[in-house]
């Protein structure tokens, strides 16, 4: 019931004491007319490297093994409409009780989900749509909706980001709650710094790493990606510092089918775009089913002959990247031959340039791609395009 479910009021902040609270002036205070202090300078820790030796080694951490690593930022973004607000409901649930995620085991403990985005009946719609009959199950699950509320927890200053009175209730709710996992939804709600500059998204990434690590928990925030990074098939978005930042980085797109598919429009595609410490590029395909996205194929949702299949996806994405930014490659081995292009990205970690070509061959004869000729007959230039669904 809806009752289940009351919003929980963030706890209020302590007022910040006078400057002379307790008797002695506060480090930062100045007596009028005296000169100028120099500023406090902050003591930095250091360790000796062999003071190391003979130490057990923790393991590393995951929320979710080799996608959502523990006391760090993941950054799962999506176009709007794409489901990922459900998607990441779906993985607060899975943590709350102990469950699977797409498949993948989880952490079991309390999970902490901010809803800017959308309203606590619609949290509650999705609820129990996806297991209607376990939500007296979930009392491991905070739910704090803010839509309709000011979310900001960061604005830009002049110099740099400066955190808000939000920010600190948010951290007095972490510290609180003791959750394993933080969702924060949506990242447009609760920043107001300026998304293309370097310091201020490096900041805001720094300011909730701090509470990853400070409360021992993950923290994912979902984003929107913009219009270049739909483009190239990345769900970047802003400055490369959000990506650069963040630990993990998850894109969650609609499945865009190959030359001969037929369109489904429940079908999704999960991608581990950016992984410090795993593999990058793994897929997992997705289904839109009964209130919940569900791995549409055995293993973990890769699809038969995942390997080829990812090759061409990979080759796809790659063509997308570079004609978004203006370059072109070629079919033929020269400078520009589209695998050696490809190779080094991200993206085609785990690929040869052998399997690249192979990949580019398939995508040649399905009519996916094709070869466009300009320029004049002096100057003739060729470069690879993908062929839009419409031709």
């Amino acid at each position: 019931m809806i009752e289940d479910f009351a919003p929980v009021a963030l706890a209020p902040l302590e007022p910040s004491p006078p400057p002379h609270a307790g008797g002695e002036p506060a480090n930062d205070y100045q007596p009028p007319g005296e000169p100028t202090r120099p500023a406090t300078l902050p003591v930095l820790e250091s360790v000796i490297a062999s003071s190391l030796a003979g130490r057990a080694i923790r393991p590393r951490q995951w929320l979710v093994d080799d996608w959502i690593p523990a006391r760090n930022v993941t950054l799962l973004s999506g176009d709007g409409g794409t489901g990922k607000s459900l998607l990441a409901l779906q993985l607060a649930a899975a943590v709350a009780r102990g469950k699977r995620w797409l498949r993948l085991p989880t952490a079991h403990g309390r999970a902490l989900y901010l809803s800017a985005e959308d309203e606590l009946d619609e949290v509650h719609r999705r609820l129990d749509g996806m297991i209607s009959d376990a939500l007296t199950e979930l009392d491991d699950l905070t739910i704090v909706p803010l839509a309709g509320r000011d979310a900001v927890m960061a604005v830009g200053g002049k110099d740099a980001l400066k955190p808000t009175p939000m920010f600190e209730a948010f951290r007095n709710k972490v510290e609180a709650e003791a959750p394993t996992v933080v969702i924060l939804d949506n990242l447009a709600d609760i920043f107001a710094g300026n998304e293309i500059e370097r310091a201020h998204a490096r900041q805001f990434v720094s300011m909730l790493r701090g509470a990853a690590l400070d409360f021992d928990c993950a923290v994912v925030v979902l984003a929107h990606p913009s219009l270049s990074g739909l483009a190239a098939g990345t769900g970047s978005s802003g400055s490369t510092a959000w990506a650069n930042s963040v630990r993990s980085r998850l894109y969650f797109s609609r499945t865009k089918p190959l030359d001969g598919e037929r369109d489904d429009a429940d079908a999704r595609t999960l991608t581990r775009n950016k992984s410090n410490y795993s593999a990058v590029g793994e897929e997992i395909a997705l289904r839109y089913n009964a209130g919940a996205f569900v791995p549409s194929e055995p293993e973990l949702g890769r699809r038969p002959k995942s390997a080829a299949r990812r090759a061409e996806r990979c080759f796809l994405t790659c063509l997308r990247r570079f004609d978004a930014s203006g370059r072109s490659v070629s079919a033929d081995k020269c400078a520009t031959f589209a695998p050696n292009q490809f190779a080094p990205l991200p993206e085609a970690k785990g690929l040869s340039r052998g399997d690249l070509a192979a990949a580019m061959e398939r995508l040649f004869a399905r009519g996916a791609i094709q070869v466009e000729t300009t320029g004049p007959a002096s100057r003739r230039r060729s470069r690879i395009v993908e062929r839009s669904f419409s031709e």
